[in-house]
């Protein structure tokens, strides 16, 4: 059983709120956190026919069956109980009655600020953190996790990594593709997913990606949106600020999980991985995850942004702390080069919001050089920790 990070805030949160609701992609963990964390309260899956079929056709009958509240799983199957649930805990004015999960963030938000607005408390769990699997003392390398991913079946039952990501892909990702976008030709997805791979942690391009799949600008901004809603994918904004330079206003694209992506890319061996072209994009991708899953871990929002302006100059990430700002630099060697600093003393003189900075490396060593601090993949969570 994996210990998840987040489960002593949702508790706390519980004592505050009727409703918790837990968000995340499918098979990151949800049930089996909330059923741990809430042992004595009936669970219902709302992927049951049966249970959906009630919730739907007598939601009164449904709700008088649990009293007290109840785990309501993939609650995005039937949100009209949400209305019910807001007459139930106004009537009750009880805390941590119903503990609700979901998969499809944009359904769950907009029936959410209809019907719990002020009564709930929106959480986010990802696939497990580098923390959380050292944590249930899996020694895997950083290149094993990258291409493994974080989702917890795959440790737990020793999985073959091609084969899960080959049945997430179909089980999951198509079915829900196809249910919310109606998408007829699903090869026509597949090659834009693929290509959405091969550039991840780059600017979106739209046209680009337009021409490549063969569907107009106006499709691939949907397609993007529901990967996004889905916990397919994340966009990270840019900075904006005065700085006297035109700056870059696209979002970049990155995976919520690496082990997807390296499915998508074809990679299946950690050979493959080490010496393809994209590993530092990867090297990317994982750590700007193991930040945003850090800040969500603890019930907060992420506030990470990146940095470029028309010149080149990018700062890989801007942890937003306060009203100052931390830059951040990723860089996939396994050795410290003196080089890493200068866009760190870059960001410094453009901007009075700055303050200290970090390079997180695929080395070993953790120490202050200059008025910055090296990092390794393995504590690089310490960064987000509020203190």
């Amino acid at each position: 059983m994996y210990k998840r990070i987040l489960t002593s805030y949702i508790q706390e949160l519980a004592k505050k709120y009727p409703v918790i609701t837990i968000l995340g992609p499918r098979q990151s963990g949800k049930t089996t956190l909330v059923k741990k964390a809430f042992p004595n309260k009936p669970y219902v899956n709302m992927e049951d026919f049966d249970n959906r079929s009630l919730a739907s056709l007598d939601p009164k009958s449904f709700m008088q069956a649990y009293p007290n509240g109840a785990i309501l799983d993939e609650v995005q199957r039937t949100p009209n109980l949400l209305s019910y649930i807001q007459v139930k805990v106004d009537e009750e004015d009880k805390k941590g009655m119903f503990i609700l999960t979901g998969s499809h963030q944009a359904q769950l938000h907009s029936a959410i600020s209809q019907s719990l607005a002020g009564r709930t408390s929106i959480l986010k769990l990802f696939p497990l953190s580098m923390q959380e699997i050292e944590n249930t003392n899996i020694k895997d390398s950083v290149e094993d996790i990258i291409l493994k991913g974080g989702y917890p079946r795959i440790y737990k039952e020793n999985l073959p990594i091609s084969n899960a990501y080959s049945s997430y892909f179909q089980t999951y990702v198509e079915r829900d593709i196809r249910e919310i976008l109606q998408i007829k030709d699903i090869v026509l997805f597949e090659r834009f997913i693929k290509l959405i791979a091969s550039r991840v942690g780059q600017l979106i391009n739209y046209a680009s990606l337009a021409v490549d799949v063969g569907v107009s600008s106006t499709t691939i901004k949907e397609w993007i949106a529901v990967l996004e809603a889905t916990y397919i994918l994340v966009k990270l904004e840019p900075y904006f600020e005065n700085f006297g330079k035109r700056l870059i206003k696209a979002p970049k694209i990155y995976f919520v999980d690496t082990g997807l992506a390296c499915y998508l890319l074809g990679i299946e061996t950690k050979k493959q991985l080490i010496s393809d072209s994209l590993y530092g994009n990867l090297f990317e991708n994982f750590i700007v995850m193991e930040l945003i899953k850090a800040r969500y871990n603890q019930a907060l929002d992420p506030r990470l942004y990146f940095y470029r302006d028309i010149s080149g100059k990018e700062i890989d990430l801007l942890y937003q702390k306060g009203s100052n700002l931390i830059p951040i630099e990723i860089k996939s060697s396994k050795t410290f080069n003196p080089s890493f600093l200068n866009n760190l003393n870059y960001f410094h003189k453009q901007s009075k919001k700055a303050i200290d900075g970090a390079i997180i490396y695929d080395g070993n060593k953790t120490q202050n050089i200059q008025n910055f601090k090296l990092y390794t993949p393995k504590n690089c969570f310490n960064l987000m920790i509020d203190k």
